[in-house]
């Protein structure tokens, strides 16, 4: 072994240590993708992006057809007081959790953010993505702790969805 893959050796050593001393994983090849192992632990819950609304919590399917965003925007001004009274709130106990997203006709790349309500925001885990395209589903995994949060679709954009971990 040359001086260079010695040293390269020896740094990624290091690294691992000081990871271990302070409790912190250190992020290897097999972290990018979920195993098969690592999603059978899981619960997977299905969600499904239509025009500007998130079917499985909305009280029925709106039939939006936005061309962009920014129609979105618009509908959602003007009938978020009447759909608000009817979304069914997900509750989940702590764990590891998989949300498969999929974009179902919307004409345009979607996205999933997922993170803590109010104050709680800082402190309870979150994940985010984008690149959800027409007849895409994605995956986010995530470990949840007891507490509340919100999940919603900025490029959408959806309105904010509750989740409450008990």
């Amino acid at each position: 072994m040359g001086i260079i893959a010695q040293s390269m050796v020896g740094i990624g050593l290091i690294i691992s240590l000081a990871a271990c001393a302070t409790g912190d994983r250190v992020a290897t090849d097999s972290d990018k993708q979920p195993s098969s192992s690592s999603q059978s632990q899981a619960t997977v819950i299905d969600l499904t992006q239509v025009g500007c609304q998130f079917l499985e919590v909305e009280a029925q399917d709106y039939q939006y057809q936005p061309q962009e965003a920014s129609d979105c925007q618009k509908i959602n001004s003007e009938t978020i007081a009447m759909r608000t009274k009817e979304f069914k709130p997900l509750a989940l106990k702590p764990g590891k959790y998989i949300f498969r997203v999929q974009n179902k006709n919307v004409p345009y790349p979607l996205g999933f953010y997922l993170r803590g309500e109010g104050l709680k925001q800082v402190s309870l885990p979150k994940v985010s993505g984008g690149g959800i395209t027409q007849g895409v589903t994605k995956d986010y995994e995530i470990t949840l702790k007891p507490g509340k949060y919100l999940f919603s679709c900025p490029l959408n954009p959806t309105p904010d969805y509750s989740i409450l971990v008990n």
